[in-house]
C-alpha cells in the first residue's frame, strides 16, 4: 500500500521557521514505536524527541500535549487506506476490510489505537479530536465507493443530502465497528472468508433499507 502524506499535523505557523516534512514524520513514527515499546503511561514527549532526533522544542512547536500527538500518529497510519478497484462494490468492501485488517494487523496500530481510544473515554476534546482526524477523514472511503458503485448501477442514487449522509455514516460505523471488534477486541482473524460473509450481510442489508418507501 502507498503511503499518503498525513494532513492531521497542525498547519504550518505563519511566522518563525518553516516546518520540516521529514522532521514531523520522524515524530510521528519515534511516538508509535514508543508506544509499542514504552505504552502509554511511560511515553512522554521529551522521549519522543529523543527518539526522533529532534529538539523538544521543535516537537512541542507542534503538538500541546501526548495525547494530540497519539492521534496524529494513529492518523497518519489510517490514511494509508485506500479504496480498491475490483470491478463491484462486493469485491470493493472486501479488499478495504481485508486492508484494514492488515493495517490493525500492525503492533503500532494496534497499541497506539486502542491507547488512544481509552484515554478518550475520560477527555472529551480527544475525542473529538479522533472523530475529525480519524474518524470523518476515514469516510471518504465510504463515500468513494457508494459513488462508484451507483455509477455503475449497484446502488440506487440517494438525491436527498440528509439521507444519504446519514447512510454514508450507517455504513462507515458497521464496517469499522465490526472490523474492529474482530480484529482487536474478539482477536480472531479477518480473512477472506469472513470478510466474502460480512460484505454480503452488509449488502443486504444496503438492499433492505433502499426498499424501504
Amino acid at each position: 500500500m502507498q503511503s499518503r502524506t498525513s494532513s492531521t499535523t497542525p498547519p504550518a505557523r505563519t511566522g518563525g521557521r518553516p516546518r520540516s516534512a521529514a522532521a514531523d514524520a520522524a515524530i510521528l513514527e519515534a511516538t508509535r514505536q514508543g508506544l509499542v515499546e514504552l505504552g502509554w503511561s511511560k511515553l512522554t514527549l521529551g522521549a519522543v524527541a529523543t527518539r526522533a532526533g529532534v529538539a523538544k522544542t521543535t516537537l512541542y512547536r507542534r503538538w500541546a500535549g501526548k495525547s494530540e500527538l497519539v492521534v496524529d500518529a494513529v492518523a497518519e497510519l489510517f490514511d494509508e487506506l485506500e479504496l480498491p478497484d475490483r470491478g463491484s462494490l462486493a469485491a470493493d468492501i472486501e479488499g478495504v476490510v481485508l486492508q484494514f485488517a492488515v493495517l490493525l494487523g500492525r503492533p503500532e496500530t494496534k497499541t497506539a489505537l486502542m491507547a488512544v481510544v481509552a484515554e478518550s473515554t475520560t477527555d472529551e476534546p480527544l475525542r473529538d479530536r479522533i472523530r475529525a482526524s480519524i474518524v470523518d477523514r476515514q469516510k471518504r472511503l465510504v463515500l468513494a465507493g457508494r459513488k462508484r458503485a451507483q455509477e455503475r448501477g449497484e446502488l440506487p442514487a440517494e438525491p436527498d443530502a440528509v439521507s444519504a449522509s446519514r447512510t454514508a455514516d450507517l455504513i462507515f460505523d458497521v464496517i469499522a465497528g465490526a472490523v474492529v471488534h474482530r480484529a482487536l477486541v474478539s482477536a480472531e482473524p479477518v480473512d477472506e472468508e469472513w470478510a466474502r460473509r460480512f460484505t454480503l450481510l452488509l449488502l443486504g442489508g444496503l438492499a433492505a433499507a433502499a426498499a424501504q418507501p
